[in-house]
């Protein structure tokens, strides 16, 4: 009934990570309120920077995501790098690049499978799918193993690396040891090839919004490990340092979390369907083949079908760690001198959820004297909560069962970090 008051609440969102609620207030036919209110206290990593000397910066931010620590070493690394007018290339870069690839492999794994697959499935949790359907936990399972190893080879340890340096690594793989991965990964390239397959058996809302994607340009590759530039659908080109002359964060009371927003623009999606509509072209030939394949658009703006996209981009880390082990050559040296300068820089790369941005200042001995850091899940807060606002609205006549259902999932299709930001745990919907 037009007056009937309903309230949901849902007080633990399960797979996402972080901790925070979401209110959608609704009077009558009209949506009176939509917050994601972020509640996991503030960790407080860029007040730890200050002070501190600039190599320690990868292995400090590593420890703000232990899902993708490798996205904020690279950040750090990219930042002082930048700053002291130095730049890692060749066989150095492709170790980068890499490493990047075992992170967005089990990254991505983990949350197809096991976070955002139950919601299509109709299961609470990948446990209850494991009792019916082993097979698909079996083999998001050794997926994910198979991204954790290279990050353990190339990076030393598969949570929090420790071989990352400013300026390269502490020891370089040989190339037997990089070889000794080759027929896991053969066989993960063709696993994610049939689960662009498979997620493309799941059902998806009719539900499309008019996003402005952005994501890095870097400079005729598909991006992972970073880029010089920021790029948009709608126009905008810059330079990464000029990331904060458009991009601004803003404190809103309902939110431990920054909110990022590009200046006199509404919000903006970075991310895997980003990066998908941005830079299909540049994707392998055996990710291209898998997105023709299952009829997939070049670009992609219902946003549950992001499990397509991250399944696709899946192929594309299993593919272009291949291509990186077959032309690998153990360099001479592991790493490339840095001296420190005063200055400042920004710094970024394509966590598995999206553009990561560091920014830190310099005194000419090296000590941090400013950072900031913001990561995919705060810049795209304000673009969730449009998207739960435009779902609601199509779909207001769902019961409260199913909204909520909806809604959760809706959040899940970003894969949040909220710990990184700072896994909405409350939901709660008033109709009035």
């Amino acid at each position: 009934m037009a007056d009937e008051t309903r309230t949901i609440k849902t007080d633990y969102l399960a797979r996402v990570e972080g901790e925070g609620g979401m209110l959608i207030r609704l009077k009558g036919n009209e949506i009176e309120e939509v917050k994601l209110n972020i509640f996991e206290p503030p960790r407080f990593f860029e007040a730890f920077l200050r002070g501190r000397y600039f190599t320690e910066a990868p292995d400090i931010t590593a420890r703000i995501c232990g899902i993708c620590p490798v996205a904020y070493q690279m950040a750090a690394c990219n930042s002082m790098e930048s700053v002291c007018g130095v730049k890692v290339e060749g066989q150095l870069k492709a170790l980068r690049r890499l490493l990047y690839c075992g992170e967005w492999i089990e990254s991505h794994a983990l949350h197809v499978y096991m976070l955002h697959a139950p919601d299509f499935l109709g299961y609470p949790s990948a446990i209850e799918i494991a009792k019916d359907a082993p097979e698909v936990v079996e083999t998001a399972l050794r997926l994910k193993k198979i991204g954790n190893h290279i990050m353990t080879v190339v990076g030393g340890r598969e949570i929090h690396p420790i071989n990352v340096k400013v300026g390269g690594f502490y020891k370089a793989p040989s190339k037997a040891e990089l070889e000794a991965m080759v027929p896991d990964l053969e066989w993960a390239l063709e696993t994610s090839l049939e689960t662009v397959k498979w997620a493309n058996t799941l059902d998806f809302p009719d539900f499309e919004m008019d996003y402005e994607f952005a994501a890095l340009d870097a400079g005729g590759v598909y991006p992972i490990e970073g880029g010089e530039r920021f790029v948009s659908n709608r126009g905008l080109d810059i330079p990464i340092d000029e990331f904060y002359e458009h991009v601004v964060e803003e404190h809103v009371k309902h939110a431990n979390a920054l909110q990022g927003h590009m200046k006199e623009r509404d919000s903006y999606l970075t991310g895997p369907l980003a990066r998908y509509a941005l830079w299909y072209d540049l994707l392998s030939p055996e990710a291209r083949g898998a997105a023709e394949g299952i009829g997939l658009p070049k670009v992609v703006k219902n946003p549950f079908k992001s499990i397509l996209v991250r399944s696709v981009e899946l192929v594309e880390a299993c593919a272009e760690a291949l291509r990186l082990i077959r032309e690998y050559e153990q360099p001479a040296e592991a790493s490339i001198e840095v001296v420190p300068k005063a200055g400042a820089a920004c710094g970024a790369s394509e966590a598995p959820r999206g553009t990561l941005c560091h920014r830190y200042e310099l005194d000419d001995k090296g000590i941090i004297l400013d950072a900031t850091i913001t990561p995919p899940t705060a810049q795209n807060q304000p673009q969730i909560e449009a998207d739960l606002r435009g779902f609601v609205g199509q779909f207001m006549d769902l019961s409260n069962e199913e909204l909520t259902l909806r809604c959760e999932q809706a959040i899940r299709n970003y894969d949040p970090c909220i710990s990184c930001a700072t896994h909405f745990l409350t939901l709660e919907i008033e109709r009035t």
